[in-house]
């Protein structure tokens, strides 16, 4: 099925051209390896490396030498909660998290406690917001490590992360932000936020997949970790392997043109959602808007249609690529946990399609959603 309306970006965005552009070269030309320096090929890769390393600095109000180069942010994920136990045994055993995180952090946190570790994972309110308060209750002289995401992949949701970065820094926990869906799309800086450890994506903000980042401070505090992969000992130590210099290398050039956009592609966004917004709610009844009064991220929507399944939907929206609240494992078909986990019954979480725009979204690709989303929903109420 050829889709004529890509909706998806969350899932991933398509490489810029002008990062493909700055890539090319180093697969064929600047194919030397950073690591090996003694020699021209080897010292212009490592140059490339530590331009991409200022850009992507940059980007978040970092020092180059706190960023870290990862697969991707389901890597940096699990550098941080399982390093971080690992490294500060000594001091404590507790973590804390929330209850809508990313599978790749979920499934660490379920990992520490099976090792005998603890585990407090908080609930959300029915906007899918944490509370600062709830924080500062559940951290105690155990407490190492609380990772919150910032903008949650389904709904869009931004956490109030100053506030609990400041909670968390009055109370000598290390804070860390998976900020795959937040960075390249709304400002974010480590200082201000006062997070000590972020995990950040190339590929959602129109990089090449593959690649990925971890922010680790330096200075108050400075942060360790146990290192996840053994090796060569690249990256500091901090993350073994022979760096994949095209992909590095088209992140940082990613980044660079993020920041340059940032404020331009924001309010295009913010008027393009809610035009659809507008355009589905005004034609079709009981619907629920998640997140709706939150503080939402640029572009993302994610709409519940009463009497219709999620799923079915989005395989009727023939044209269209959009994506279903579900999770689909073999033969069993479960509800989002991030939706469930806001107070949605079992048929509303099912009937959640989200939609998330992007860079190269066009007016006439909302008029063409909104007419079709309409009409299908409709069609498949009628079917019942």
């Amino acid at each position: 099925m050829n889709s004529r309306v890509y909706l998806d970006y969350n899932a991933t965005t398509p490489v810029d051209s002008r990062v493909l552009d700055v890539m090319l070269p180093y697969f064929r030309e600047h194919y030397g390896n950073p690591a090996n320096n003694t020699h021209s090929f080897g010292k212009r890769a490592e140059n490339a490396i530590e331009k991409s390393r200022e850009q992507i600095s940059r980007l978040i109000g970092a020092n180059p030498r706190e960023i870290f180069f990862t697969s991707g942010a389901t890597e940096s994920n699990n550098m941080v909660l399982k390093g971080i136990p690992s490294f500060y045994k000594h001091k404590g055993n507790h973590i804390v998290s929330v209850t809508t995180e990313h599978e790749s952090v979920l499934s660490c946190c379920e990992l520490h406690k099976e090792n005998v570790g603890k585990l407090t994972l908080l609930d959300v309110d029915n906007f899918g917001l944490i509370k600062p308060r709830d924080v500062e209750e559940v951290l105690s002289d155990e407490t190492l490590l609380l990772s919150v995401m910032m903008v949650n992949n389904e709904t869009g949701v931004i956490q109030p992360i100053q506030k609990i970065g400041k909670t968390c820094r009055t109370n000598g926990v290390l804070f860390h932000s998976d900020a795959a869906q937040a960075i390249g799309k709304i400002p974010f800086n480590v200082e201000s936020m006062m997070v000590d450890l972020v995990s950040i994506s190339s590929h959602k903000m129109y990089g090449p997949k593959g690649v990925g980042a971890l922010y680790m401070r330096k200075n108050k505090p400075r942060v360790h970790l146990t290192p996840l992969i053994d090796g060569g000992g690249q990256e500091d130590g901090i993350r073994s392997g022979t760096l994949n210099v095209p992909a590095i290398v088209g992140f940082g050039e990613a980044a660079q043109i993020a920041m340059e956009r940032l404020k331009e592609d924001g309010l295009r966004l913010i008027e393009q959602r809610e035009h659809l917004e507008q355009g589905i709610s005004g034609q079709l009844s009981n619907i629920n808007i998640i997140g709706y009064t939150s503080r939402r991220v640029p572009g993302t929507t994610n709409i519940s249609f009463s009497g219709c399944n999620g799923q079915n939907l989005v395989k009727e929206l023939k044209g269209l690529a959009v994506s279903s609240g579900s999770a689909c494992n073999t033969s069993n078909v479960e509800p989002s946990h991030v939706l469930t986990s806001m107070g949605l019954d079992y048929d509303s979480a099912m009937g959640a399609v989200r939609f998330s725009l992007g860079r190269d979204t066009t007016d006439a690709d909302i008029e063409f959603t909104i007419d079709h989303v309409i009409e299908t929903v409709k069609k498949l109420r009628t079917s019942i």
